[in-house]
């Protein structure tokens, strides 16, 4: 009995889709930053705004407080007003990640920023789950 049911398990396992690789559906383009003069130029900020499906006032305002330093946003670049090395910039865009896009409760990066009232949620679109964002 038991090997007639590890040759019928064998057989449905066999028929099977073979994964070639383990492939990411949430994937951010990491950080391309140059230094100019005592500028640093984050050139693919729009690209990476996309990805997370975040605003640019929310992500340019974590990384110029996390970095501490001056900056702006122009034509889709976000421009430091100090030279930052660009592995630098890519820790805080993760920690941003970690903070205000993947869930909490089922770790999905499906999430949009609710505001109600004077606080910010984070809603899950996975899940359902919703859990308070902090104030930047």
């Amino acid at each position: 009995m038991v090997d007639e049911y590890e040759q019928l398990l064998k057989a449905a396992m066999d028929k099977m889709p073979k994964k070639d690789a383990e492939t990411k559906r949430f994937e951010v383009p990491k950080a391309v930053a140059f230094v100019q003069g005592n500028k640093t130029i984050i050139k693919n900020f729009a690209d990476i705004l996309s990805a997370l499906r975040r605003d640019e006032r929310h992500v340019s305002k974590y990384l110029l407080k996390q970095l501490a330093t001056p900056g702006n946003v122009e034509a889709g670049t976000l421009i430091l007003q100090r030279k930052v090395e660009q592995a630098m910039i890519q820790r805080k865009l993760e920690d941003y990640m970690r903070e205000y896009v993947y869930c909490r409760v089922c770790g999905e990066p499906d999430t949009k920023l609710v505001r109600e009232d004077r606080l910010t949620f984070m809603k899950c679109e996975a899940c359902g789950a919703r859990s308070p964002a902090k104030e930047i």
